[in-house]
């Protein structure tokens, strides 16, 4: 029988879930379980594999080949926001980066996309960019398993803010959308949309050719208040007023 003060405990699987089956966590979640919860036989916890649904599973045994769970029926719970954001990101410090993408991620985010811009403190090669993709995707994946969503949003690779311009200025019935203490326009005098992907800037904002070439590519700047917010701040602010105004807060 599952104990109840355990059954909120939700884990993310990456693979298939088979409902009434079995399952063995992988090495990295066996020890989450183990190690930081503490889980015990018997111990009830929620599965999703982040494709959508979640499974009720109960904990049978526990050892060094693994956590074995027994797995229930699929439950077809959605807990997505009808408003779909794309975040695109310019990459700020490591702790500020990943306070963004968990914090948006809370806020129902569908998809971010880490940005290289001339202003950006952290410089990547392409190796080093992709552990950090890769990190930011597990933070992703963490923070799903806090707030209870059962669909993971795609971090996608890092580009040039350039090379993004590009492709974003092509996709048409998104509303683009860019951060700016200094225009006069703000989310509130702007017609409801259903989806929108959101430019925000490094530590030291973007420079004026970013922003003149964000325009150009269809991107409208609007203003949060009259105060000026830090880069881990801006966008997590901007998601939660346009939940508010155009989603499911």
């Amino acid at each position: 029988m599952m104990q109840n003060h355990k059954s909120l405990t939700r884990l993310y699987f990456p693979g298939e879930i088979a409902a009434h089956g079995q399952c063995v966590l992988p090495p990295l979640q066996t020890h989450h379980v183990m190690r930081v919860l503490r889980l015990k036989s018997g111990d009830g916890v929620t599965l999703f594999d982040g494709r959508g649904g979640e499974y009720a599973a109960a904990v049978v045994s526990l050892g060094k080949s693994g956590v074995l769970l027994n797995v229930g029926a699929r439950m077809p719970v959605d807990r997505e926001s009808p408003l779909a954001v794309t975040l695109a990101q310019a990459i700020s410090s490591a702790d500020r980066m990943d306070y963004t993408i968990q914090k948006a991620v809370e806020l129902g985010v569908m998809r971010v996309q880490p940005l290289e811009s001339s202003r950006s403190v952290v410089r990547l090669d392409a190796a080093r960019a992709a552990r950090r993709v890769a990190h930011w995707q597990a933070v992703a994946v963490a923070a799903c398993e806090q707030c209870g969503r059962n669909r993971v949003p795609e971090i996608a690779p890092v580009m040039p803010l350039g090379s993004w311009l590009g492709c974003a200025a092509a996709q048409n019935g998104a509303a683009r959308l860019i951060l700016s203490p200094r225009s006069s326009a703000n989310l509130r005098s702007l017609p409801a949309p259903r989806e929108v992907v959101l430019l925000a800037g490094p530590e030291g904002g973007l420079s004026p050719r970013e922003q003149e070439d964000a325009q150009r590519a269809g991107f409208s700047p609007v203003r949060l208040g009259p105060r000026v917010l830090r880069t881990e701040t801006a966008a997590v602010a901007a998601i939660a007023a346009m939940q508010m105004l155009w989603g499911d807060f």
